[in-house]
């Protein structure tokens, strides 16, 4: 699919641009991998990780507000993965114009940028968060993703297609709980503090967002948004993985903080078809057919929410111990 193609990845320095192009180097072979983003020490990096694929992998500085600068970055380009965003829900709390600037109007200009190019396939990252959000992170998120389902009204029968793909924190992720609770180990501490502890969260590796995105890239026509079947854990047990013999202290939580991560809400279930490793969300709107289901699929039932607080399967304390070893890689 990917072969003799050429794949732009907006955001691409972070920890998911890093698997993706690991991922497609070693099962593809693409004409070229467009690394786009702002911080050009974060490039250089990079470029030192991949130095023996310099023949394929391009570095453009640039800003997904920058519109004309897209437009210049997707000549002749396949495939879009829209991996940019401002992700710390304080920081966009506090900053919330640039949260839009980023998420809401460099959204936009992605889909202006790829519709102008005539690019075949977007796949936009999207996040738990955008469901039922009660932050301004979430909220430019769930914009992010009607933008990009609705943009395929615009492309016509023939032209872009845009899908999403929707999940929570991947596990190791930077700003997620699993590296704040190992500073605070690497440091001495014995008593690391959980919000509540009734808190769960999904459990997704890196590996395995990567693979939906591929997924989507794949089988998309048009509007859908893709969700693992990942399993759930308690953030107590986490820390119970990370340090045995450590104490909790329940701390509160923290503004724009969810108890559970939801993926699927029952609103929409009536849309939703499950597949043997994914959910597919379908897309509500008159120009969207329905012979476009992809096939293998079916309907879950009227109702059907996929939370993680009540997923049908959890990690038990030895099981997340196995998967921190073997789930995680730094960058």
């Amino acid at each position: 699919m990917l072969n003799n193609k050429t794949i732009l990845v907006t955001g691409g320095t972070g920890s998911f641009g890093h698997h993706f192009v690991e991922y497609v180097l070693a099962n593809y072979k693409p004409r070229k991998i467009i690394i786009y983003s702002r911080d050009e020490f974060k490039q250089f990096n990079m470029s030192n990780r991949f130095k023996e694929h310099k023949d394929v992998l391009r570095y453009f500085i640039g800003d997904v507000r920058d519109q004309e600068r897209l437009r210049m970055a997707m000549k002749d380009v396949d495939y879009v993965v829209h991996a940019a965003a401002l992700k710390q829900v304080p920081a966009c709390e506090y900053n919330p114009n640039e949260a839009i600037k980023t998420n809401v109007n460099g959204a936009m200009n992605v889909i202006n940028a790829a519709l102008e190019a005539g690019v075949e396939k977007v796949v936009a990252l999207s996040t738990d968060k955008a469901v039922n959000p009660i932050n301004l992170y979430g909220g430019t998120k769930l914009v992010s993703d009607k933008l990009f389902t609705a943009a395929n009204a615009y492309s016509g029968g023939k032209g872009t297609r845009f899908s999403v793909v929707r999940y929570g924190n991947v596990a190791g992720s930077r700003g997620s709980v699993i590296p704040f609770f190992q500073g605070l180990i690497d440091r001495g501490e014995t008593e690391l503090p959980i919000t509540d502890f009734e808190m769960t969260r999904f459990w997704i590796s890196l590996d395995q967002g990567v693979e939906l995105v591929i997924k989507a890239l794949s089988e998309s026509r048009g509007g859908e948004t893709f969700i693992s079947k990942i399993p759930s854990f308690k953030i107590t047990d986490l820390a119970k993985a990370m340090k045995e013999d450590c104490t909790l202290k329940e701390v509160g939580i923290r503004e724009g903080e969810k108890l559970h991560e939801i993926m699927i809400t029952a609103e929409d279930s009536m849309r939703t078809y499950e597949y043997d490793k994914h959910y597919i969300i379908y897309p509500h709107y008159d120009w969207w057919d329905s012979e476009d289901i992809i096939p293998g699929g079916k309907p879950v039932e009227r109702g059907f929410y996929y939370s993680s607080g009540s997923n049908k399967r959890f990690l038990s304390v030895e099981e997340l111990r196995e998967k921190l070893k073997t789930d995680l890689d730094r960058y």
